[in-house]
């Protein structure tokens, strides 16, 4: 019945992290346990105590227990005879004892900051579970910051996974959202940053062989859940390094020296210019490319480029057709056809592209378009 409730109502039951840590939590809670049972022992027989010596009622003699143990001085609540005297004067002394071994086991707890540690961490799992598409970020660097910082811009959720004993301290200086201190290319950081429902991977290791372990991996898991494939990027400061990482299954392997240098070669060719795609996708200009894919129900199928009128409608233009045997065309022309699972890339701003995506993905063709 409840679950029919919550169905009617569209709640959704809030997502639980895939590796569960509430073992090593209570691993760490053990030390608790004789205080607490010497706590329950002690209000037991202290209960029993005024009840077989001064012969009150059980509630008079748990209550006195109570304010006995705890020490409050709030005094006789009921005429009390010598024996109860004595009897409440020893159980301040076994109560002193159980309260001070119970303060040394909170202070050793909370001195060796496991447990704290791992709360930490099961809040921070809890968060990192309600992460959908998401990107893992792993091995903090200076590109991971680089890149951390624009992925903040562009609102693309992601998840640090470092091994760094100081990660806590570093996401807290460069605003990292959603961080793990683990080892990424194991099982549990995988579960743990939830990369079952992320869109992809980003391995950005200074080692290579760091890079060809989380991609190897990732690849592996990849095939145990028997999903769609993860678009996974990486780095390599050699030619060899990119073609070995691209083997292996990186869609993407960005070499920074290369890019520097034509970059600056660039530059140097025209100072005044720059880079004007640059310009364009990177600044504040609001400007985004994008791929789309035309499904089958389109209605622009089979049309010519110009018969949509993209243009038009959302002022978004087409930059780049990739057809299904990825022939790139650039500059495409007005009098090209579209055909089902072609790529367009296209570029306008964040409304534009919007529009865009509709118009393409519908079925019909919009009343707009007659009247252009």
């Amino acid at each position: 019945m409840i679950k029919k409730l919550q169905k009617f109502l569209h709640w959704e039951p809030t997502p639980k992290p895939e590796y569960n840590i509430s073992p090593q939590i209570y691993s760490e809670l053990k030390p608790f346990r004789l205080p607490v049972i010497l706590i329950i022992l002690v209000f037991l027989f202290g209960t029993l105590g005024y009840v077989a010596i001064d012969n009150v009622d059980v509630f008079m003699a748990f209550y006195e227990t109570g304010i006995t143990f705890t020490t409050v001085g709030y005094g006789e609540i009921y005429p009390m005879s010598d024996n109860g005297r004595l009897f409440s004067v020893f159980l301040i002394i076994v109560g002193y004892m159980v309260f001070a071994l119970s303060v040394g086991v909170v202070i050793e707890v909370i001195r060796r900051g496991t447990l704290i540690n791992l709360l930490k961490e099961r809040r921070m799992l809890y968060k990192i579970a309600r992460l959908k598409k998401h990107y893992v970020i792993c091995y903090h660097t200076q590109f991971t910051i680089e890149l951390t910082n624009e992925f903040r811009k562009a609102h693309i959720p992601f998840v640090v996974v470092s091994p760094r004993e100081d990660l806590e301290e570093i996401a807290k200086e460069y605003n990292y959202p959603f961080y793990l201190q683990e080892e990424p290319h194991t099982d549990i950081a995988m579960k743990k940053s939830h990369l079952s429902s992320a869109k992809g991977m980003i391995t950005l290791s200074e080692h290579i062989a760091d890079n060809i372990a989380m991609i190897s991996s990732v690849r592996l898991f990849e095939q145990e859940l028997g999903r769609i494939p993860y678009y996974i990027m990486s780095i390599g400061e050699k030619d060899r390094d990119v073609e070995k990482l691209k083997k292996l299954g990186a869609n993407e392997v960005l070499n920074p020296s290369k890019l520097m240098a034509q970059r600056a070669t660039a530059i140097a060719k025209d100072n005044k210019i720059k880079n004007l795609l640059e310009e364009f996708l990177y600044s504040e200009s609001n400007i985004n490319l994008e791929q789309l894919r035309i499904p089958k129900q389109s209605w622009v199928i089979f049309k010519k480029l110009k018969e949509t009128h993209l243009r038009d409608l959302t002022n978004v233009s087409v930059v780049g057709i990739k057809d299904k045997n990825s022939k790139f065309i650039p500059m495409p022309k007005g009098d090209i056809i579209l055909n089902v699972d072609d790529i367009l890339y296209l570029m306008g701003t964040k409304d534009g592209l919007k529009r865009a995506r509709i118009l393409l993905r519908s079925s019909k063709k919009p009343k707009e378009a007659q009247y252009v």
